[in-house]
């Protein structure tokens, strides 16, 4: 057993690689994000962030037919407009908290992942998808916007255009075609998601904690910045990692024929 979060979420930790398990644990609603579960997803990053031996996170489902079907509409639809304003700034701390998660994040994904269910996978750097995944952003069909990031991560990914034509339509994409526009990142066999996001955390963790996450800071700052602002962002970060233990433990494994036994600072 993990580290609860509130009844909804979970924490799993994987031997002493580091790579660490984000569950949503919601099945009776198949993973609708109400108020409570926000909260917890937005408290479970937290603690993760501030975690040294967090090397990777992957980010799962315990529903066989669903990773997250977005916002609890049921509860939505109780609020009252005061309500609804109060709620916003936790339900942007869930969203917020994975899309800041300092080290790689890979979310695994089959059947539905809607509306804020798309929006966790998005937040994350890679999305290892399997053939049952269905994904969209359907907000504009109950008449809101996506708002936990899928107007600014979309596009980010696959164009201007062809992000408008996604949200603007609702409609879903299946795992082979989502897959062949960039909406998913690896595809596999249906029921093979986890485990080959689990693998692919496992390769990403042997290397230096210090230089995932300098690197990610790079990739995320640069990201639609021309090319010599970038380069200083890349720079930047490099000087981060240049004198740190993780380094000197590297070029000297390196030098040694051994693995290296990073030392994370």
């Amino acid at each position: 057993m993990g580290q609860r979060f509130g009844e909804f979420v979970e924490v799993r930790r994987h031997g002493d690689d580091g790579v660490v398990e984000l569950v949503l644990d919601r099945p009776k609603a198949m993973n609708a994000v109400s108020t409570e579960m926000a909260r917890s997803i937005g408290a479970a990053c937290a603690a993760l962030a501030a975690d040294p031996a967090a090397r990777v996170v992957v980010l799962t489902s315990t529903h066989e037919r669903a990773f997250c079907v977005g916002a609890d509409l049921k509860e939505r639809n109780s609020l009252s407009d005061a309500e609804l304003v109060r709620q916003r700034p936790t339900a942007r701390g869930a969203y917020g908290g994975v899309l800041e998660l300092p080290m790689p994040t890979i979310a695994a994904v089959h059947g539905f992942a809607l509306g804020g269910g798309f929006e966790l996978a998005l937040a994350c750097d890679v999305i290892v998808a399997d053939e049952s995944a269905v994904v969209g952003l359907p907000e504009v069909s109950v008449g809101v916007i996506p708002g936990g990031g899928g107007t600014q991560l979309l596009p980010r990914r696959v164009g201007a255009a062809r992000a408008a034509e996604l949200i603007f339509t609702a409609r879903r994409v299946e795992a082979a075609e989502a897959a062949g526009l960039g909406l998913v990142d690896v595809l596999v066999p249906a029921g093979e998601d986890r485990t080959e996001a689990l693998a692919l955390a496992g390769r990403m963790a042997v290397n230096s904690p210090v230089g995932l996450r300098a690197a990610k800071r790079a990739l995320r700052l640069g990201h639609g910045m021309d090319l010599a602002a970038g380069l200083e962002i890349e720079d930047a970060a490099w000087r981060t990692v240049a004198f740190s233990g993780d380094r000197a433990e590297g070029v000297a494994a390196f030098n040694e024929k051994r693995k290296p036994a990073w030392p994370g600072e």
